[in-house]
């Protein structure tokens, strides 16, 4: 059996510079936290042995005894590092690849096992190597020396501690912008500037909203929805957007300019379980779910009022991202044996995958000149829904896994119960897709969901 991964990120510095960090194995852990230590027996170069140690002391326990030295199979200066290591049964092979591009460099990592073991390994060690490594290549852009220029955009991440917050804060990082992430709780682990705030006034965290060179806002701040549909969780969701909105709002019109570009994230639950109904830029609100339209309508109607130059208000569909949670519940429940049709099975399921979203991120922020979005609102989400049954066939596909039998509505209740969880978010869903970007110039790099999965998912 195999698996294999690839991560790719364009990084605005030449390969030499990002080969003076990735040529030295000893660094690794510098930059990719899953990794704890690294020895090699000699200077660095082809068939040259050394030992690695995973972090958490379980694996590292485990993995210290067990494995063998791994070898440098691959070492062309400014191009490429490979690196396998024995396993019980198996093969662990990661590489780095560096392409020149105008403006820096595409860097892509691969992570491969192949062997009996693979599954199991892939879980106690490939999956860890490659999470989150988009910040990873983030901390490798900080050590090869990346630096916002004099002039760059600012960009102000409310809510970038989150799984999208880090994604694309980290993605403008290695873009050689400025990025400032407004949190409750400082992260140590964050490579990124962080500005204390408290989601709720305006303070002294306004200052970082006062620039000399043109700023931007993203605001992603909110609690996540997967919760009990009760009367606090639903306040509670509410208010964990509304607030941090109206705050920001508020802190815009202490400035003497405004803000150059303004994201405020919304999403197609807006229009909570829409049926067989098309919904677009223009499509009008229900009085729906108050875990969806409740929470939502008052999310964009805090926004009113910003002091912003251009704005976007970006609905945005479940995005599809190697280490969401969305994702990630969905591949153990098809491996469990579950991923037959949800309840009926013929709810619409709207999605956007992580590279496509960050590119509209950048759109809306003025970096792709190929691309013109008008101010206002805009669905984040392909031209190509599926339905839940579809959804699933699709998975079980990719994982690999034979036809199971669908989840009925009570069984699927009675799990939200037992996960806390709102059943609604398997049960309801939207055809919701674009009728701006088509005229814009943009291209979606992945429309099809067999396109998206075959990206995201190991192979």
């Amino acid at each position: 059996m195999a698996r294999t991964t690839a991560y790719t990120q364009f990084i605005a510095l030449p390969p030499e510079r990002l080969w003076a960090v990735l040529a030295d194995p000893v660094r690794w852990p510098e930059w990719n936290p899953a990794v704890a230590s690294v020895r090699l027996r000699e200077a660095p170069g082809v068939g040259v042995r050394g030992d690695y140690l995973p972090s958490g002391r379980a694996n590292a326990a485990v993995h210290g005894r067990l494995a063998r030295a791994f070898t440098i199979t691959s070492f062309v200066p400014g191009r490429e590092l490979v690196v396998q290591q024995p396993e019980p049964a198996g093969v662990m092979r990661i590489s780095w690849t560096l392409t020149p591009c105008p403006g820096g460099t595409e860097l892509v990592q691969r992570i491969g096992l192949v062997g009996a073991c693979a599954p199991i390994f892939w879980f106690v060690i490939g999956g860890r190597l490659q999470a989150h490594a988009r910040v990873g290549f983030a901390r490798l852009a900080r050590l090869a020396g990346i630096a916002p220029a004099d002039g760059a955009l600012t960009v102000v991440i409310a809510g970038g501690s989150g799984a999208l917050g880090r994604n694309i804060a980290a993605d403008l990082t290695c873009r050689g912008l400025r990025v400032r992430i407004l949190t409750r709780r400082r992260d140590p682990e964050l490579p990124f500037e962080q500005v204390e705030w408290d989601g709720r006034s305006v303070g002294d965290w306004a200052g970082a909203l006062r620039n000399s060179g043109p700023t931007a806002v993203i605001n992603l701040a909110g609690k996540l929805v997967d919760c009990r549909p009760t009367e606090a969780n639903v306040v509670e969701l509410r208010r964990s957007r509304v607030d941090p909105t109206a705050a920001l709002v508020a802190a815009s019109a202490t400035l003497d300019r405004p803000i150059d570009h303004w994201i405020q994230a919304s999403t197609t639950a807006i229009w909570s379980d829409a049926g067989e109904m098309r919904c677009t830029e223009t499509t009008p609100l229900p009085q729906g779910l108050p875990q969806m339209t409740g929470v939502a309508r008052p999310w964009e109607q805090a926004f009113e009022g910003a002091n912003a130059e251009h704005h976007t208000i970006l609905r945005t569909s479940i995005v599809l991202e190697s280490d969401s949670p969305a994702l990630q519940r969905l591949c153990d429940l098809t491996r469990a044996g579950l991923g037959g049709r949800v309840g009926p099975g013929d709810q619409w399921f709207s999605w956007i995958h992580i590279e496509d979203w960050l590119a509209l991120i950048r759109a809306a922020l003025g970096l792709d000149p190929e691309v013109r979005l008008p101010d206002g609102i805009l669905v984040a989400a392909t031209d190509y829904p599926v339905r839940n049954r579809d959804l699933m066939i699709v998975l079980r596909r990719h994982l690999h896994r034979p036809p199971a039998p669908p989840t009925p509505t009570p069984l699927l209740k009675l799990g939200a119960v037992i996960l806390r969880t709102d059943p609604a978010l398997g049960l309801t869903g939207r055809h919701a897709t674009s009728e701006v970007l088509p005229h814009t110039g943009f291209r979606f790099r992945y429309p099809t969901l067999d396109e998206a999965l075959g990206n995201l998912l190991p192979h």
